[in-house]
């Protein structure tokens, strides 16, 4: 087994690693920024390195700084969490020419299913089921346009290196194609320094519902049952469950089957997310694969009782998986809250500042996955969340009922928070009812 992991990250994920770590019985190495010095991950792990300034280009996502920590620390191998340089190609054979192993996926795997465009025709060709759309990168508008016409508006167009809901546009008619397609490759390049775009058909108030897999090295793969991240608000999520509300023991096997037969094309190992659009017939279409553990793990996690952060650490170590597809059995139900500083009454606005108070539920059935503590300031310079509040329960209803109390017990004093938002979400009706699609959170917002 490894002699130290470095983790290239922060935040609740660099905690939730250096648990598994520790009950793995393996030293931790934390980076971090100089405004993330009094950070927790900073502080719990066995050493820790400052790797740069708050702006994250020349910090978390410093390759020359990260590789440096690992080399001064001896660190042997790298977890890169998600988000940063969790689907980094580049930096997984940096890693890999440096001697240190990276837990995640090969770089080629990466390289495949990170292009979306070529992913998705990767996965067509294997008989995947793909949302109709061009075969690649659209050259041009004029060939948006006859493509657009030939499959029907409305259409997506999609930044091919996208992800976290950035360049994407709908176009609803003709009329607005070629200013859609270059808002959407204005909008990729300057996020993922790539403008290549391609389009697809536009699947109207469908439900997001992705599948987890695990593979080891040996090419044992097997699918851990799916969660429905439908909850969106600018195709961030919000609330994600397990199991989903409309699924049935058939769609689970043939989009598990499915989930199996993409990781296999493109020799994955690792643990991985294979996400897809489900109509309102039951029919469902490969929308992307991440090539890294996900935000919303803790809810297989609780279904399924597979801690998926040791079994990638024990994949890239080249263990096998030791449990088949017939030993996973989902068990209850898990819902997960994403806690965000942030203000929904003021458009969600970003709410830095210190935490002057703070109080987490518990209780059986009750997990709060978080890095922040009283006293703890929160900067402007990353993501809003700072927990990630996940109940589990012997049904649906059980766990809603756990979350709405979770939910009104959870107490952080001194800045703005989106609980009180996820508490009116959890008790409306078309949410207890199990009937909502990635379209519900507008109109929710219409009403809040």
């Amino acid at each position: 087994m490894f002699r130290k992991i470095l983790i290239a990250n922060r935040g609740e994920i660099a905690v939730r690693i250096i648990r598994a770590c520790r009950e793995l019985g393996i030293r931790t190495v934390a980076v971090y920024s100089t405004a993330d010095r009094s950070s927790l991950h900073a502080q719990i792990a066995d050493e820790a390195v400052c790797i740069g300034p708050a702006d994250s280009n020349r910090s978390y996502l410093n390759i020359e700084a990260i590789i440096s920590a690992c080399e001064i620390t001896g660190a042997d191998a790298v977890h890169p969490g998600f988000g940063f340089l969790s689907e980094s190609s580049k930096f997984a054979r940096i890693c890999e020419k440096c001697g240190i192993t990276f837990i995640g996926p090969s770089p080629e795997s990466i390289d495949m299913l990170g292009d979306k465009a070529n992913a998705k025709k990767t996965m067509e060709e294997a008989g995947v089921p793909v949302i109709p759309g061009s075969k690649g990168e659209i050259k041009t508008v004029d060939e948006a346009r006859e493509l657009a016409e030939k499959i029907g508006y409305p259409v997506l167009i999609k930044a091919a290196a996208g992800g976290g809901g950035r360049g994407i546009r709908i176009v609803n008619d003709s009329s607005e194609l070629d200013a859609q397609v270059t808002a959407a490759k204005q909008e990729s390049l300057n996020f993922f320094g790539d403008d290549a775009v391609y389009l697809e058909k536009f699947i109207e108030r469908p439900r997001h519902v992705e599948i987890q897999i695990a593979a080891d090295k040996s090419g044992n793969i097997v699918h851990l049952g799916e969660r429905d991240c439908s909850l969106q608000r600018r195709h961030q999520k919000v609330l994600e469950e397990s199991p989903s509300p409309v699924m049935t023991e058939d769609l689970r096997a043939r989009m598990g089957a499915a989930a199996v037969l993409a990781a296999k094309v493109s020799n994955y190992y690792n643990v991985g997310t294979i996400e897809f659009l489900v109509d309102k017939n039951n029919d469902f279409y490969f929308m992307e694969m991440n090539t890294r553990i996900q935000v919303e793990h803790p809810v297989t996690e609780f279904v399924t009782g597979i801690d998926l952060v040791k079994t990638q650490i024990k994949i890239a170590n080249g263990e096998e998986l030791g449990f088949s597809q017939e030993d996973v059995k989902l068990r209850g139900h898990a819902i997960e809250c994403r806690i965000n500083a942030e203000c929904p009454d003021k458009n969600f606005r970003p709410c830095p500042g210190t935490i002057t108070a703070l109080y987490t539920p518990g209780g059986p059935g009750v997990r709060v996955d978080s890095a922040v503590y009283q006293g703890y300031t929160i900067t402007p310079y990353y993501d809003s969340m700072i927990s990630k509040l996940i109940v589990h329960g012997k049904d649906r209803e059980e766990a809603i009922k756990k979350m709405s109390w979770a939910l009104s017990e959870f107490i952080v004093g001194g800045i703005d928070t989106n609980i009180e938002f996820q508490l009116e979400l959890i008790r409306n009706k078309t949410f207890e009812e199990g009937t909502y699609d990635v379209g519900f959170i507008e109109t929710f917002l219409e009403q809040y």
